[in-house]
């Protein structure tokens, strides 16, 4: 029987942020074994990256790089690390983290705490040279005057120990932050960021808001493209607020979980439409089980990635829904993943 189940009533009688941080000291303790036999069906090449399979994990979990290694032994595909800005920073006051699980769903208003570069770039340098494709999630400080130069400066430190960097900007709970999704900056953004990185430096991910209009949308796939990013990511937490059953609904900060799933999915297939397949797109947003990975694999993902179900499914999701990916495949008559991307 599995032993999540059990334990998850123990764990929501505690503080989200408290039961969050034991889970990081729990999996630091856990044998770094391989991820098991990978299934050949399921691995597929992004942005130059081979990737094992698809299931990623989401930024928020492991923000400061304590554990990519045995995530990935939990069987995702993929980690990456973050949010991490050049300083290290607080975040927002506490209480932050909220489960409604009536909904299953997660309200975070965390602000990027992280306890920044230095310490996060002496834990890169130490598992270099270890398999499996580890990213990095750069974000700017909140009382920065300049924060082209933070994603600048985040660029430059992680370039040589990131397989990919993806560039945040489109977190909730940095006011401010979000204005550097129109046009101009983030034109000027990316092109800073991509002369950070230099000739042969790792691909560099954009991640993106789902709260946006359609005109957004076209200009930041037009931007995308112009610059030569290597994907988009479709996307972060939303501010707005589907009807809900929890009693915390009216929390501030940015909703995840099962509620986004739709929204998240609904701009997916809008980032499809409006990059023509131009830009590699990876899906996040609503992903609990092997069914919701395929819907974002059949509308154009390439890659998804998940977190709060985490906190609903436990740790061994990530080898759950890659196993039920390999049975979608065969169901369908796909003999690898590749092949049944944006064929919805």
């Amino acid at each position: 029987m599995p032993i999540y189940p059990l334990l998850r009533p123990l764990l929501f009688t505690l503080d989200a942020e408290r039961a969050h941080g034991l889970s990081i000291a729990a999996v630091k303790r856990l044998p770094l074994g391989g991820p098991g036999q990978a299934d050949p069906r399921l691995a597929i090449r992004v942005a130059g990256l081979e990737f094992p399979n698809p299931v990623g994990l989401a930024p928020g979990y492991d923000k400061n790089a304590e554990v990519p290694d045995a995530m990935l032994a939990l069987g995702f595909g993929f980690v990456e690390a973050g949010t991490i800005t050049p300083r290290p920073q607080a975040g927002n006051p506490r209480p932050r983290l909220f489960r409604l699980a009536e909904d299953r769903a997660v309200i975070n208003r965390m602000g990027f705490n992280n306890e920044g570069l230095a310490t996060a770039l002496q834990r890169l340098r130490a598992r270099r040279g270890r398999p499996g494709i580890v990213g990095v999630n750069i974000g700017a400080n909140k009382d920065s005057p300049d924060r082209i130069a933070d994603y600048v400066t985040g660029t430059e430190a992680v370039a040589p120990l990131a397989d990919y960097i993806t560039v945040n900007i489109s977190s909730p709970n940095t006011p401010g932050l979000r204005a550097l999704q129109d046009k101009s900056a983030l034109d000027e953004l990316l092109a800073a960021v991509m002369a950070a990185r230099g000739a042969g430096g790792p691909p560099v991910f954009l991640k993106v808001a789902p709260d946006l209009e359609p005109a957004d949308i076209d200009d930041i796939a037009a931007v995308a493209i112009a610059r030569g990013l290597d994907a988009l990511i479709v996307a972060n937490t939303t501010i707005t607020r589907p009807p809900l059953k929890s009693s915390l609904r009216d929390e501030g900060g940015g909703l995840s979980g099962e509620p986004l799933r739709a929204m998240a999915l609904a701009r997916l297939r809008s980032f499809r439409a409006a990059t023509g397949g131009a830009v590699p797109l990876i899906g996040v947003g609503g992903i609990a089980s092997a069914q919701d990975a395929y819907a974002r694999i059949r509308a154009g993902a390439s890659l998804v990635q998940l977190y709060s179900a985490l906190v609903y499914e436990g740790p061994w999701l990530a080898r759950r829904i890659a196993r039920g990916l390999g049975e979608l495949l065969v169901r369908d008559g796909f003999a690898r993943l590749e092949d049944a991307v944006g064929t919805e």
